[in-house]
């Protein structure tokens, strides 16, 4: 069971309760409606109708039950840069499923995460944006709905940016630029560039070149495609190393291939603050330069 809370402040006096709910806290009609069936919805403590005025230094307080976990605990170690009550960011390895599924039910960040947080009664992963299980790096998970409808509103926005690192095999044609060629489903879970596909934006820097024709390059989503940066890298005729699926696998990175979620920015929907994360390059990726 997770709490969200909210003070009145001095300029919200007078208001509604609802209005504090669908504004101040950003919930849907639809959440507002479930908490009040489920008496989630409370000011000061006590349960009052949403039509019910309140005043500055009030709290507001959303009772956030969730379902019974099912999932088997995976106790690894496991990096977490950011956590509070509703988010927490991890450094997933390579490579790692990000959710458990019906052929990977137990090695998965999913069940590394639930026992981190010690094995909830009531457990909530909801990833705000998955990352390739070869893909290595920072991944933000709201632990219940509310927080994650937050999250996923800010995605594409100012206030969620991600950049990535990758090793090459070879440079793309420019230092730097910005790839906008639509992607479109392909064959099984491969991706791939068509006119009539979906836009996609991928802006690249070129930070270092390697003697081996290696690149470093630093990446940023301008928007969210499946397999985004590989296919680009791979139409640009530089190909993500080690990446089986777009390119050649490497004997020195078993499973995974070289891309890297360093840096994560994005202003905290219930705080408005900023919170920026950084994850160096693994060795492993490193090695190959």
């Amino acid at each position: 069971m997770h709490k969200l809370k909210h003070l009145v402040l001095p300029e919200e006096d007078g208001r509604t309760l609802d209005r504090i709910l669908s504004g101040s806290m950003g919930l849907s009609r639809h959440r507002i409606s479930s908490l009040k069936f489920s008496g989630g919805i409370l000011l000061d403590g006590e349960n009052v109708h949403t039509d019910h005025p309140v005043h500055a230094g009030q709290t507001v307080c959303l009772v956030l039950a969730e379902k019974p976990a099912q999932i088997t605990p995976w106790d690894v170690p496991l990096r977490i840069p950011y956590r509070d009550d509703g988010l927490l960011v991890a450094d997933k390895p390579a490579p790692m499923p990000s959710i458990h599924s019906a052929r990977q039910d137990t090695h998965t960040l999913e069940n590394a995460v639930y026992a981190w947080l010690g094995c909830p009664d009531r457990f909530a992963y909801r990833p705000v944006s998955r990352l390739d299980k070869g893909t290595s790096g920072l991944m933000p998970i709201a632990l219940n709905a509310h927080m994650h409808s937050l999250m996923q509103r800010l995605l594409h926005t100012d206030g969620y940016i991600r950049e990535y690192l990758a090793v090459t095999e070879g440079a793309p044609p420019e230092s730097e630029g910005l790839c906008c060629l639509p992607i479109a489903a392909g064959e099984g879970i491969r991706r791939h560039i068509a006119s009539d596909g979906r836009p996609a934006g991928t802006r690249y820097r070129v930070l270092r070149q390697s003697p081996n024709g290696r690149c470093l390059l630093r990446l940023r989503l301008m928007t969210g495609r499946t397999h985004q940066i590989r296919v680009h890298m791979q139409a640009l005729g530089c190909p993500i190393a080690g990446d089986y699926l777009y390119g050649q696998a490497l004997e020195e990175l078993p499973g995974r291939f070289a891309l890297h979620s360093a840096y994560l920015c994005f202003t905290h929907p219930l705080t408005g603050e900023a919170t920026e994360l950084e994850s160096p390059l693994p060795e492993a990726l490193e090695a190959l330069l």
